[in-house]
């Protein structure tokens, strides 16, 4: 039976994380983001404890509220810990750490990752615990007689957090689409130098799950939001850089912004394959960008024109493709462009087969083209929706997905045939679909001829469920050549705007030494997603002085579809460029949002630290709920919090596994 969802399940029933951080600072979650490490000169030396430098647990407390903008906070709630009781002036003793002129985030921090791990345990930890500290760089500025201005003491505060609290911390400057709720964002909103173009104009603000979404200009480095953001991030550095050395010291790792994607419209649901093709961005400096983008990788138009069979004059002719050939009237077939036109053709669904975790009895889906082999994928994929509709099948990992690269196909209906297949057993045949690759011309396609034989196989036994999402029968494909030139561009814009973020807050400053990481989407995770929306393939692929770093949710937090990309990534890794001295520039890379969305044992969560750790990872990031005198901190809060109270995703469970596992216990 098909799960009905729209085109990206998961997006569609669980709000996105970053949006929860974001919400934070306007009063109604209670968790920012951020992640990062810094080697402890202490680790556990134990059976079984990784042997290169132990990757950093940075936990991402919501401090920010009730200490940083000085947001009241009403309650305390919860059990107490287990080293006393909080006393009924609980509430003024955490209003009197955060205000005054020594007030800071510190003790929170302290209390906080105290009843995570409390710092006089018998024996250090398996793993160094730190925190991330976030800037929500738009929240650092206040509106004074008619101008924003920056606010000082929200700056003091935050480098007060790194001077007396006595753990690495990493410095996340944070500004991303998700609103922060600081009044200067409605300010920004209502100039459109600040708001990225689809080819309908500029995006008005937006919303995800109720909360407000800003799609923010990445094309335009001097519009104001940007200037902004730099100059925001350049004042917190210089607070940083003020501290004394032994100070600065704690500062391991700075993460950039936050997410940094091109957009779509509907955020919510936008971001899969089913809907009209609007993307950004078609600002005129964007359009101006391709051009000169075009004319730098091909020098001459005729050159240009051979490649993507085009007729252009010049490169000033040269517009991004906007148009969709089945509903609109090309001027020239160039201007076509849909979530395929590059090339690709996604063949996905899901499938669940009772016992099919056990040892050497793998699942996997096979796609044969026209009778021969043509793509495989493992059964592994996250897929929340599922889950969610088919609880008794006890796993999320139940999606698929084959992209078929179609530019060298003949024209004509192709027939794909889908099978499911467990270790070497008989394949199953789980449905067929004929697909017309077209020309230009729009000519009627002719069937393309069988060139093998299908395998033998038998139908889908009783006890397995499946449903293959698409494509659908007799869709149709066109491949534009321009369009793989026009993603490329708009991922190169993705990666220069966080590159050069960081050469121009971060590189100038006292902490140039100090690496700093991405924190980026990892969108091909989700089989329902269409990952060129994004447009972030080259920042993950490696930018010159800016290390990686990603967010793991559900099965790419300990699964194989993430550990297989790394290492492909690594294997064609770009050598270090000039910038930054090599001993200087981030390696490995950093785990900025964890999250497996199910419960695990101290033991399983145990081997996915390690096997992040062992792969190269140097710290370790989760959402946790701001502790004081062993109660939660009350507000709204965020639902893939690490929490003893948050029954979401097995968060309950979760806590204690990660104290069990921070102890080296494997029960």
């Amino acid at each position: 039976m098909p799960i009905t969802h729209p085109a990206a399940p998961d997006a569609a029933r669980t709000p996105h994380p970053m949006s929860l951080i974001a919400t934070t600072l306007g009063g109604l979650l209670a968790v920012t983001a951020g992640a990062g490490g810094m080697v402890l000169l202490h680790m556990h030396s134990g059976q079984g404890a990784p042997t290169r430098d132990p990757m950093l647990l940075a936990p991402m407390i919501g401090v920010i509220e009730p200490c940083i903008l000085q947001t009241k906070t009403t309650a305390l709630t919860g059990p107490v810990s287990a080293t006393g009781h909080a006393p009924a002036n609980a509430l003024d003793t955490l209003g009197v750490s955060c205000s005054g002129v020594a007030g800071s985030a510190a003790p929170l921090v302290e209390s906080t990752l105290s009843d995570l791990y409390p710092s006089g345990a018998p024996k250090p930890p398996r793993y160094p615990v730190g925190y991330t500290l976030p800037v929500p760089l738009l929240q650092l500025f206040e509106e004074k007689a008619g101008s924003w201005q920056l606010n000082q003491e929200r700056i003091a505060r935050l480098a007060r957090t790194v001077r007396d609290t006595d753990r690495p911390v990493v410095v996340y400057l944070f500004a991303t689409h998700f609103a922060s709720h600081a009044p200067l964002e409605q300010a920004l909103a209502q100039d459109p130098r600040n708001l990225a173009q689809t080819r309908d104009g500029a995006m008005p603000p937006g919303s995800y799950y109720g909360e407000p979404v800003y799609y923010w200009n990445i094309a335009d480095p001097d519009a104001p939001v940007n200037l902004r953001r730099k100059e925001a991030a350049s004042a917190m550095v210089q607070a940083l850089c003020r501290l004394e050395p032994k100070q600065r010291a704690k500062i391991h790792a700075i993460t950039l912004l936050g997410e940094v994607h091109h957009y779509f419209p509907d955020f919510e649901t936008g971001m899969g394959f089913g809907m009209p093709y609007r993307v950004t961005d078609y600002s005129p400096i964007s359009q101006q960008g391709f051009r000169r983008f075009l004319q730098n990788r091909f020098g001459r138009i005729e050159h240009l024109n051979r490649a993507v069979g085009g007729q252009f004059a010049s490169f000033d002719n040269v517009l991004p493709p906007s148009k969709d050939i089945r509903t609109e009237p090309l001027a020239y077939f160039n201007e076509h462009i849909d979530s395929f036109a590059q090339g690709s053709l996604p063949v996905s669904g899901w499938a669940f087969a009772p016992g099919r975790d056990r040892s050497g009895s793998s699942l996997k889906a096979l796609v044969y083209r026209n009778g021969v082999l043509a793509g495989k994928a493992p059964v592994s994929l996250s897929r929340q929706d599922v889950s969610q509709a088919k609880p008794e099948f006890g796993s999320v990992n139940t999606g698929w997905r084959v992209d078929l690269d179609f530019r060298t196909w003949p024209t004509g209906v192709h027939q794909l045939d889908i099978y499911l297949q467990r270790g070497d057993e008989p394949a199953f045949h789980l449905g067929s679909r004929r697909v017309a690759i077209m020309d230009r011309s729009q000519t009627t396609p002719q069937p393309q001829p069988m060139a093998g034989t299908l395998p033998t196989s038998t139908p889908l036994p009783s006890e397995w469920q499946a449903y293959m999402d698409g494509p659908a029968e007799q869709s149709s494909y066109y491949y534009n050549p321009l369009v793989p030139l026009w993603q490329a561009f708009r991922a190169q814009q993705v990666a220069d705007y966080i590159e050069n973020f960081g050469r121009q807050v971060v590189l100038p400053s006292c902490l140039a030494g100090t690496p700093t990481y991405t924190h980026q989407i990892i969108p091909f995770t989700n089989p329902s997603w269409d990952a060129q929306k994004f447009a972030v393939e080259t920042s993950l692929a490696g930018l010159p002085t800016t290390g990686l770093g990603v967010s793991l949710y559900g099965e790419a937090a300990y699964g194989n579809s993430f550990a297989q990309w790394y290492a492909q990534r690594q294997a064609t890794a770009r050598p270090t460029a000039p910038g930054k001295p090599a001993s200087q520039q981030a390696n490995g890379y950093g785990v900025t949002e964890f999250h497996p969305l199910k419960p695990m044992t101290a033991k399983a969560l145990m081997r996915t630290l390690d096997q992040h750790s062992q792969r190269g990872a140097k710290f370790l990031s989760f959402f946790m709920e701001p502790r004081w005198e062993g109660q939660r901190v009350e507000r709204g809060h965020n639902i893939f919090s690490i929490d003893p109270q948050n029954p979401q995703f097995g968060s309950d469970v979760l806590y204690p596994a990660v104290q069990k596992a921070l102890a080296g216990e494997s029960r």
